[in-house]
């Protein structure tokens, strides 16, 4: 609601989608401090319209409509990582347990890859399937957020997309963020 910036997020309150997002990595990346509450996403929106908290840390479609609600950016997470790394900022992953076995983790993969290639082969056929489960979101709307969210970066994370998941968490560790550095195996 308030015209804050960057340099304002330790002393606000900000409502947060969940401690173990790599949304709120990326925030307590930029600024380590800050008071929060755990909100479920699709309520943040409402926290902040209300006064619960000062701020939201924004993801899925909320997003795109922010504004429309008379809501202002202090900052996009996404431009300030790529503004200070060159890297993407990855958002969410899955992820599998190697205790699994290679035949199985192989086999997974394959499953999700080719899910995607052909949701984005048959895009229409796909967003008229997720509208579903769209919490009633309008079409046009929801096109845009596929658009941003799933594209060949999700099917293929390239060199540059691993080097961004591996730069975030390694960010994330130094700063004592997450417990200890770990390093990403890729299955494709």
């Amino acid at each position: 609601r308030e015209p804050y910036k960057i340099e304002d997020l330790p002393r606000l309150k900000i409502a947060v989608p969940g401690e173990l997002t790599s949304a709120f990595l990326a925030l307590r990346i930029l600024c380590p401090d800050f008071e929060y509450e755990v909100v479920p996403f699709d309520q943040i929106i409402k926290a902040v319209q209300d006064g619960a908290c000062n701020a939201g840390l924004l993801i899925h479609e909320g997003q795109l409509f922010y504004q429309d609600l008379g809501l202002q950016k202090i900052v996009d997470l996404g431009e300030w990582w790529h503004e200070w790394t060159s890297l993407p900022l990855p958002m969410g992953g899955n992820v599998i347990r190697r205790d699994l076995g290679a035949e199985t983790i192989s086999r997974v993969s394959n499953y999700l890859h080719e899910s995607i290639r052909y949701s984005l082969d048959h895009r229409a056929d796909a967003l008229a399937y997720a509208m579903q489960f769209a919490r009633d979101m309008d079409p046009e709307l929801a096109d845009r957020f596929v658009q941003m969210w799933v594209n060949n970066l999700t099917l293929d994370y390239t060199d540059r997309g691993r080097a961004g998941v591996q730069r975030l968490l390694d960010e994330g560790a130094e700063r004592g963020i997450i417990p200890r550095r770990v390093t990403v195996q890729f299955t494709s």
